[in-house]
């Protein structure tokens, strides 16, 4: 087989290189929505050509994270509520599938893991932090998709996270009543997966789990509108 040209190969990864970081600075807010990326700015700071840059920002466009405008250039996305519901929605059909598929290949340990974020979780409510709660409630799920055995479905479940890390720094900001609920329902989970369940029941018990949070902040921020089951 020819071996591809380095010119190539170096390219695509100064391209993955310029994603990566972009992505990783919108996703901390240290690129805020409506920041302008100037392309000579960024490939200086990276220390390499536009072209890669150029790449990496087409990338983000198609995420949803980088939008284009007439005569300015690429911005990091503006915030916007249905861009948030949108990516809900999405999450919950792909996290829950990929719950699914994982629950065979979990381990006794990654259960117990799993129980014992949640029971962090738990705890943190006394003393209640909407940012904290979120980075736990991310590595609680982590654990419990991270063995699914589909490389393209990980990859669209990671990208979703790191979306809606741009569109809203917590969700339990705006319902912290919700995070009760929400850890009541990991258990469910859980004990879900433990028994060997149905793997139906785990993609049902999961999606439900991310749309009642979706549901919770439609019903605060615009109660008279119908959510989406």
């Amino acid at each position: 087989m020819a071996r591809e040209p380095v010119s190539d190969t170096a390219a695509r990864s100064k391209s993955q290189h310029a994603y990566h970081s972009l992505k990783e600075r919108i996703a901390t807010e240290e690129l805020i929505p409506g920041h302008r990326l100037v392309l000579a700015s960024v490939a200086s700071e990276l220390g390499m050509s536009v072209v890669p840059v150029r790449e990496a920002i087409r990338r983000l466009e198609a995420e949803g994270l980088v939008t284009f405008e007439r005569n300015v250039g690429a911005r990091v996305s503006m915030i916007d509520d249905s861009q948030y519901r949108h990516s809900m929605e999405t999450l919950a059909i792909l996290e829950g599938a990929a719950t699914a598929l994982a629950a065979r290949h979990l381990t006794a340990g990654d259960v117990r893991q799993a129980r014992e974020l949640n029971r962090s979780l738990v705890e943190s409510l006394d003393h209640f932090d909407p940012r904290l709660f979120t980075s736990m409630n991310q590595r609680f799920h982590a654990v419990l998709f991270a063995a699914c055995a589909n490389p393209r479905l990980l990859a669209l479940v990671e990208s979703e996270w790191v979306r809606l890390g741009h569109l809203r720094d917590s969700t339990f900001s705006f319902v912290p009543g919700r995070a009760q609920e929400s850890v009541r329902e990991h258990e469910t989970l859980l004990d879900l997966i433990e028994s060997g369940a149905p793997l139906a029941d785990i993609e049902h018990a999961a999606r439900s789990h991310r749309s009642g949070t979706l549901a919770a902040y439609l019903s605060h921020q615009h109660p008279d509108e119908t959510t989406a089951p």
